[in-house]
């Protein structure tokens, strides 16, 4: 790289970053990089590498030329790379860290297992698009089917899983905060 392009990396970093609405404590979280590191990349004190360049593109879902500075192809779509993780599909729809962020998840089919609900900070929406999700959620014990909404605080004990096959939804997480606006309802049946 030359040194007009190393220059304009930290800069055009920041603004990604910004952009998104993420911290560099965010950002530090998401890439393991220190945050007093990323405060030098950005401002121009540690020069750019390869290690460095590619976490922060990952964390911010954008192809690293677009950190480099080279032109954007105009090609407006997302490509979700997929993540597995405890046998669920992850496709991330959306680029940014921080704030809302959506992502279409398949369920396999569930074993009989019992629920196991857990806390954590943030809020979370999904919308089911195939077959049948179970969601334990505090008291509630509900079956939402394709079509089907539901919202929670997730600091309220939750568990879901597909019932009776494979399931896929549509999953909006947000930071602690965020609502929308529709309501999980008993499933009858």
């Amino acid at each position: 790289m030359t040194d007009d392009v190393l220059a304009a990396v930290g800069p055009r970093m920041r603004a990604l970053r910004q952009e998104r609405g993420a911290t560099l404590a965010e950002l530090s979280d998401a890439t393991g990089i220190s945050i007093s590191t990323l405060s030098r990349l950005e401002s121009g004190q540690r020069k750019p590498t390869l290690e460095l360049l590619l976490p922060i593109a990952r964390a911010h879902q954008v192809p690293i030329e677009e950190l480099i500075g080279e032109q954007p192809t105009g090609d407006p779509r997302v490509r979700p790379r997929q993540i597995v993780r405890g046998g669920v599909t992850f496709l991330p729809l959306t680029r940014r860290p921080g704030g809302l962020q959506a992502f279409k998840m398949i369920y396999p089919a569930a074993s009989d297992a019992e629920p196991e609900p857990r806390t954590h900070e943030g809020y979370e929406w999904f919308y089911v698009l195939s077959g049948r999700i179970r969601l334990v959620l505090g008291e509630h014990d509900v079956v939402l089917r394709a079509g089907e909404v539901a919202e929670f605080d997730t600091h309220v004990p939750h568990w879901f899983a597909a019932v009776d096959g494979p399931a896929e939804i549509l999953s909006i997480f947000g930071p602690q905060g965020e609502r929308m606006h529709v309501r999980a309802r008993p499933a009858h049946g």
